[in-house]
């Protein structure tokens, strides 16, 4: 049961921008001054930095696992089922509580224009995206890109306005309350870039994954950040500490004093597109999570379909959109802090995340985009993220302890069954202990999962792979007992007796040597009859000696066919070059685990097919 794959480029970028520009912005720069002085343009500045390692993190494993869910998805691949259940109704919980305050949000910006009741408008918005939702991910995208696109004019607008009303007596002293302030404060203004690491629970329906993802998220987080430091920055320089720091309004405020009040209509305009985009893009990332839980029977199924006509997680969506209506009830304060708290958590989830799959060696897991400086860019952001953690106070805490005992009761009735899924954490112990830790299920569902991604169609060649003998040998052997050995397992698929295909790979050999490489030799001999054509793979760990100038040989294909074969034979030839001029593919074929393991070397290498056959490999 799969979702469309209906965004682009674009639509990653908008749904990425407006999950993230909030109250971060339009709310949080009077509190963040409050506590900072002038310096918080430097906070959120240093914020955007410690954003930029999640964004790291979540493009490496959204790249390798592009599915529904994000990075509940790849915590239950990497972590296992309990935690990745508890994890995924965690941030199905904290994304609908920032939804739920975002429409507060609008409310609150709507009664500068109307006396209007703040919950009834809220819940008036909350069926509106809800349709939209249901409506198709294709018109959720178009109404992002309007919204989100508007709301860039009109920040830009604000920033080059404001530039030239710049007073430096307003940015002076720096730090009034020192460095270490400022530095706290990174954590109070950190939840503003929350939003970035929540595009990988919609990566299922992005076109060209591989690039879209993290070319949106990094082009989002960068150009965010710099709004963020300008119109901070700006509404510093123009307002006095003692208007700034009591304002839930500042850049309103701001717009006030450069723009008159047609500004301050045009900003409060601003923050209601940026609140109405937050709050579209939750609705839309939140009710993924439910629909991934559901299809991994970790929740109740329904939550798992799609409707027939839209082809939409429409249960999950209505759901999610029932939750937010109640959530307008509650006191948000403190619900919005433990939604931090969550969302902060999955930061550090997605470090750990990494380093598991890494030291897993598991290889399938083919992440289009790596994060680069493993494992000190994982290990520093595990530190900077706890450090945030402590900065959110003790009551965010026992919030979050109420939403984890939801999480484990939800996991405990609905997806102990699934306990037993293989997933990399299984991995990295077999490598210490027992290989009967892992089923191999894991690497199968990666590889469908690289397949989807990069759209790899199957041809004859990859049949041929997908049911050739494998040979696997841990000794260092001469050239003549790989003959026999290969001999042996060939003879009778083709009808041949051994003698008869020893003899012709020796001269076959003797004529001219089929060594590609010091790592690679790729045998092929023609025999008589019409119509067959086998392959066979050779792993010699401790190698191959060939001749003189080749005694390493490691990787052994052997090609026989018929002369009516010869056009394919020549396009095996060429297919198996292409597959090791990859930079990785030694490492890869001395890494593989099992026979399965050395086939999807070659099932999942780099190279051009020609037809399609829609059987899997």
């Amino acid at each position: 049961m799969k979702l469309r794959k209906e965004l682009g480029l674009l639509d990653v970028y908008c749904i990425a921008t407006g999950a993230m520009i909030s109250s971060g912005i339009f709310i949080l720069p009077g509190l963040a001054h409050m506590r900072a002085g002038p310096s918080v343009v430097l906070s959120y500045l240093l914020a955007g930095g410690l954003a930029a390692i999640g964004m790291l993190n979540a493009a490496e494993l959204a790249t390798a696992m592009p599915k529904a869910g994000g990075d509940y998805f790849f915590i239950t691949r990497s972590l296992g089922p309990a935690v990745g259940s508890i994890a995924g109704l965690l941030n199905w919980f904290a994304l609908s509580l920032k939804s739920a305050f975002a429409l507060l949000g609008i409310a609150a910006f709507l009664r500068l224009f109307i006396d209007i009741d703040m919950r009834l408008v809220g819940m008036l918005l909350c069926s509106v995206f809800v349709a939209v939702n249901l409506w198709g991910i294709r018109r959720v995208g178009r109404l992002q890109i309007g919204l989100v696109l508007s709301l860039l004019v009109l920040m830009i607008i604000y920033i080059v306005k404001g530039t030239s009303h710049v007073t430096m007596k307003n940015l002076d002293p720096f730090f009034p309350y020192g460095l270490q302030k400022t530095l706290a404060t990174t954590g109070f203004v950190f939840v503003s870039y929350g939003g970035l690491l929540k595009i990988s629970s919609i990566a299922e329906e992005v076109r060209n994954p591989s690039r879209n993802l993290p070319y949106g998220m990094l082009l989002s987080l960068v150009s965010v950040t710099l709004l963020y430091v300008l119109m901070v920055l700006i509404t510093t320089g123009v307002l006095s500490s003692a208007d700034l720091d009591r304002s839930l309004t500042p850049i309103t405020d701001g717009a006030g004093v450069f723009m008159g009040i047609w500004g301050v209509r045009a900003i409060s305009l601003a923050a209601i597109f940026a609140f109405i985009s937050t709050a579209n893009a939750g609705v839309m990332a939140a009710s993924r999570y439910l629909f991934a839980l559901g299809r991994d029977e970790l929740l109740p199924a329904s939550l798992g379909r799609l409707g027939r006509r839209s082809e939409m997680p429409s249960v999950s969506i209505v759901v999610t959109g029932l939750f937010i209506t109640i959530s307008l009830f509650l006191r948000l304060d403190l619900l919005v802090e433990a939604a931090s708290l969550v969302l902060i958590l999955g930061f550090i989830l997605s470090c750990i995340c990494i380093i598991v799959l890494r030291e897993s060696r598991i290889q399938n897991y083919r992440p289009s985009f790596r994060a680069p400086f493993y494992p000190v860019t994982q290990l520093l952001g595990i530190l900077a993220f706890t450090f945030l953690i402590f900065e959110l106070g003790l009551e965010a805490f026992l919030i979050c302890a109420v939403i984890f005992t939801f999480g484990v009761t939800g996991f405990w009735f609905y997806g102990r069954k699934r306990l037993q899924k293989d997933y990399a954490l299984l991995h990295v112990a077999a490598r210490l202990t027992a290989r009967e830790l892992v089923n191999g299920s894991l690497e199968q569902e990666l590889k469908e999962i690289v397949r989807e991604r990069d759209d790899i169609s199957v041809d004859r060649f990859d049949e041929l792979v997908s049911h050739c003998p494998v040979i696997d040998i841990d000794e260092h052997i001469e050239f003549k007992r790989c003959v026999f050995l290969l001999s042996n397992v060939l003879a009778v698929r083709l009808g041949m007796t051994e003698t008869s295909l020893v003899e012709k790979f020796i001269h076959r050999e003797d004529e001219s040597s089929t060594v590609l490489s010091q790592f690679l030799a790729v045998p092929h001999i023609i025999i008589e009859g019409s119509g067959r054509f086998e392959l066979a793979l050779v792993r010699a760990k401790n190698g191959i000696r060939f001749s003189e100038s080749h005694e390493n040989i490691r990787a052994v294909l052997a090609l026989i066919g018929t002369g009516d074969e010869r056009n394919f034979h020549l396009r095996a030839l060429a297919n198996i070059a292409q597959i090791a001029h990859a930079p990785d593919f030694e490492q890869r074929w001395l890494r593989a685990r099992g026979e399965d393991g050395i086939r999807d070397v070659l099932l999942l290498g780099a190279r051009h097919r020609r037809q399609r056959i829609d059987r899997p490999i």
